[in-house]
């Protein structure tokens, strides 16, 4: 399915490779890495060139610096947890360009590596400057993209600097592509998109995209809220954007017309765990708005009170209820690809009683399901750098079938968009 060439389809032999990864990982305030999972995916490709005998010149971006001496967002920490990862000593040089870059990689030797310092540094990567992608290009014989997460953008690093060297894909970029293409073009049916997120607008290609090939789509997260707004649901304080309630209808009309056409199932959340402040000592209830079962349940003999199923004036929808998570969850039961784009919560809450938050129980019960905790287990794909932490911050990568290191870079490759950055390198034929 990939069309571009590989490192396994050129002569790499003893080359000095320049390969541009995705080291774009959250450092906390004291330096350290809280997540490493962009830089384990790049190994398999970084020890496939040390096999050839190359010696390689890595160059990354990470954050977005306010200058070139934005020390919040040096590589310097990256170099060290990669030689900790590979049990090899990583060359590091503060530049990019210029002749400390350039004699720091003429040293190199066949299985040395080299890290250069933040790409952003330097306003010519975001511009694609021509003369910047030759200066780097001097680093090397051979480039290499291997950083699925900025494919879609057109910058020096991705772009101009294919007009210099032979340019070929890394393994990670093959298998990301291949991977998510095939789940998008050629699923295992039943196929189940589940999306979260604050805006629709944000996300309102893929959404079309999954209403056209889902056959079962659920909606979580802050964009939730629009729907419900959007359906006569009274959501009092929970975030929304009001300007996007047309085109929640636009929606909901586009997926009501399929389901009379074929099976399919446009779930919005059904009930939702509310408080009056988002924070971990808040009290939290839940509101049944459309089942009633739970309200029903908790006031049996009597009938349930009003504000079971209404979110008070000074509350916000934080998170989908349970039975809604069941719902989703039980959808997946039947599902034999299942992908995952968007929390149903506000996960970033740190929780008073364990590792859950009071507001990523949502998020939670898809993650059990999509891990085979009630039965069955989907392939599984998942998406975005929100989710994508949640699941590092659990521990939880490796569960998963396919966990992609390209936040907008997937959400282009499952519209149907072509990745300049993948356009740009050597095609097989």
């Amino acid at each position: 399915m990939f069309t571009k060439k590989t490192i396994k389809d050129l002569d790499i032999s003893g080359k000095r490779v320049l390969l541009r990864a995705d080291y774009n990982v959250p450092i906390e305030d004291d330096g350290a890495i809280a997540g490493d999972y962009r830089i384990e995916r790049s190994l398999p490709t970084i020890r496939y060139l040390l096999d050839q005998g190359c010696s390689i010149v890595i160059c990354s971006h990470l954050g977005r610096p306010k200058g070139p001496n934005d020390k919040k967002c040096t590589l310097a920490p990256v170099a060290k947890r990669l030689g900790e990862l590979l049990d090899k000593k990583i060359h590091f040089v503060e530049n990019c360009v210029g002749k400390a870059a350039e004699g720091a990689a003429k040293q190199l030797k066949s299985g040395d590596i080299l890290l250069l310092e933040n790409l952003r540094f330097y306003n010519q990567e975001e511009a694609n400057d021509e003369e910047f992608a030759g200066q780097l290009a001097k680093l090397a014989e051979v480039f290499v993209q291997d950083g699925f997460g900025v494919v879609h953008r057109v910058h020096a690093s991705t772009d101009a600097i294919t007009h210099y060297l032979p340019s070929v894909a890394g393994l990670l970029l093959e298998k990301e592509v291949n991977t998510i293409k095939d789940a998008m073009e050629n699923p295992d049916r039943p196929l189940m998109a589940i999306i979260g997120g604050a805006k629709i607008s944000d996300k309102i290609d893929i959404i079309n995209r999954f209403i056209d090939i889902a056959d079962f789509m659920a909606i979580g997260g802050a964009m939730a809220n629009t729907f419900l707004l959007a359906s006569g649901i009274d959501i009092a304080k929970s975030k929304v954007d009001r300007e996007d309630v047309p085109l929640a209808k636009e929606i909901m009309e586009r997926a009501r017309i399929k389901s009379q056409k074929q099976h399919f199932v446009f779930y919005l959340p059904q009930d939702g765990v509310v408080a009056n402040r988002m924070d971990k000592t808040a009290k939290t209830r839940i509101v049944d708005w459309d089942a009633h079962i739970i309200a029903s349940v908790e006031s049996y003999p009597k009938r349930p009170p009003r504000e079971s199923r209404d979110v008070a004036d000074d509350e916000m929808i934080l998170d989908i209820g349970p039975f809604s998570g069941a719902f989703m969850a039980g959808g997946m039961q039947l599902a034999n690809t299942v992908i995952w784009n968007g929390a149903m919560g506000v996960t970033e809450t740190e929780g008073l009683q364990g590792p859950i938050g009071p507001f990523a129980h949502g998020t939670e019960l898809i993650v059990d399901s999509m891990l085979g905790q009630y039965g069955h287990k989907p392939f599984s794909v998942v998406g975005g750098g929100d989710t994508v932490g949640y699941l590092e911050d659990r521990n939880l990568v490796k569960g998963f079938n396919h966990v992609s290191t390209g936040g907008g870079a997937s959400m282009e490759l499952m519209i149907g968009k072509a990745l300049p950055g993948v356009e740009a390198l050597m095609d097989k034929k």
